[in-house]
């Protein structure tokens, strides 16, 4: 039976599991100096214009070098992403899947207006928001300073990160995901219920899923 660390990582459901474990292994990949973040960064020109189609990949899981910024980042991201997971979309991987890869390409089509290299942080915030909102009324206890309703969590945690990192920059790649966030929520949580009255595109994945 498994106990410890190993108990852990079990619990925690697929696909925030491997977002995880492949975000941790980036990361001690670059601290080891296997490569290098030049090798993983995105930008058009350099992913197909120079045929390296692994950075429109890489880019979701290097949330930079390992420190406190990374701690925040990864800590938030997984507790959202594995409760998101768990209820919303419990038996429903499929779903949960085709939310994060419709969000990814919407980052990739946004970063080159923000100049987003790295969009880990950016992905990371989507399940965040669309948590926050399907949960209005549930106070949330940021570090045990102080309380914020659900849907005020998103921003605590960019001017958080803003504080973290010293510079207003730092945000942009977490309001990225944020407004990329407000997007998935609307099309899968009010236009398909109200507008449409049932599944679509944008909240049922495909069958071949």
């Amino acid at each position: 039976m498994p106990v410890g660390i190993e108990a852990w990582i079990t619990q925690i459901p697929p696909i925030t599991r491997g977002w995880l474990a492949l975000s941790v292994l980036i990361s001690l990949a670059v601290q080891c100096q296997l490569v290098t973040p030049l090798q993983l960064y995105f930008s058009w020109k350099s992913a197909f214009g120079n045929a390296q189609p692994w950075r429109a990949i890489t880019t979701f899981f290097y949330f930079g070098s390992i420190s406190l910024d990374f701690v925040f980042h990864l800590f938030f991201f997984m507790r959202y992403s594995r409760m998101l997971e768990e209820s919303s979309f419990a038996n429903k991987k499929a779903d949960y899947f085709w939310l994060l890869l419709l969000s990814s390409v919407m980052l990739l089509g946004l970063s080159p207006l923000v100049n987003l290299p790295f969009l880990s942080s950016s992905l990371a915030f989507v399940p965040i928001y669309l948590w926050s909102r399907r949960h209005p009324s549930t106070p949330i206890s940021l570090f045990g300073l102080f309380t914020v309703s659900a849907p005020y969590l998103p921003i605590a945690l960019v001017a958080f990160s803003w504080v973290l990192n010293g510079t207003w920059k730092a945000a942009v790649a977490d309001l990225a995901g944020c407004a990329v966030g407000h997007i998935g929520w609307f099309l899968r949580d009010v236009w398909t219920r109200e507008m449409v009255g049932g599944p679509t595109i944008f909240s049922q994945a495909p069958e071949v899923l």
